[in-house]
């Protein structure tokens, strides 16, 4: 068995947040639903599930999600 980090949902989105601020990029919040919240980050449309805590692997696909704004492997 392969036993993954657990990353918080709300230190992703602090880690996106704090990297678009630092970068100028907008970060907002445009819809919330049942499973998803959707953000956007400078255009691009990126959504969030509403669990508490994501896998290591399900975090960084999220963050893959933002390269196109915030530059390849910001988040390392």
């Amino acid at each position: 068995m392969h036993w993954t980090t657990v990353v918080k949902r709300r230190e992703v989105i602090k880690r996106i947040a704090n990297a678009a601020s630092a970068q100028g990029v907008s970060w907002r919040l445009v819809r919330q639903g049942a499973n998803h919240e959707v953000w956007v980050l400078g255009g691009v449309t990126i959504p969030i599930a509403r669990h508490r805590e994501f896998g290591n692997r399900t975090a960084e696909m999220i963050w893959k999600e933002c390269e196109a704004r915030l530059g390849k492997d910001w988040w390392r």
